[in-house]
């Protein structure tokens, strides 16, 4: 019998109740109940990284802001390779989402848990969630992790590209 990871059992249990549930829609939405807390971990003095987290909460996620004076140190614990850093790093159900990423990617990452460390939308594109406040440009989000980074999906302030 193979072995199991506790990631991949909580996906299958939770995969499980989208299909009994109707399954997953076209937006990849998981039920607000079934939704993992988000530890975020900002500067004290960074203001964008609270309208990323109150981004996540109007979906229904509960996000938990932890001030960390050494943000480097958070990124290099949990893998976040230096050319995709941006100001902010959050955790959740196992992977890591680093910057500015919208929702929607993040409930398509946990929809299909692939085998990655997680997200990440390099720098502080203007326009992404949290960074509101003039013309959205395009902006690439990526997946990273064992396989190396590859793109996940382009947005246009939260929408897709």
């Amino acid at each position: 019998m193979p072995l199991i990871t506790r990631r991949a059992f909580a996906t299958q249990a939770s995969a499980a109740a989208l299909v009994a549930l109707g399954g997953v829609s076209a937006a990849w939405s998981l039920p607000a109940a079934g939704r993992p807390t988000v530890t975020m971990h900002k500067d004290p003095s960074c203001g964008c990284c609270t309208g990323w987290a109150r981004h996540l909460e109007r979906a229904g996620f509960t996000v938990r802001s932890v001030n960390s004076a050494d943000i480097l140190a958070v990124k290099a614990r949990l893998g976040v390779p230096e050319p995709l850093q941006s100001c902010h790093t959050a955790e959740i159900a196992g992977y890591v989402v680093e910057g500015h990423v919208p929702v929607s990617a993040v409930e398509r990452l946990l929809a299909e848990a692939p085998n990655a460390t997680g997200l990440a939308a390099p720098g502080m594109p203007i326009g992404s969630p949290g960074m509101e406040g003039g013309p959205p440009e395009v902006y690439e989000v990526v997946l990273f992790g064992p396989g190396g980074p590859r793109l996940y999906g382009r947005f246009r302030g939260s929408a897709p590209a």
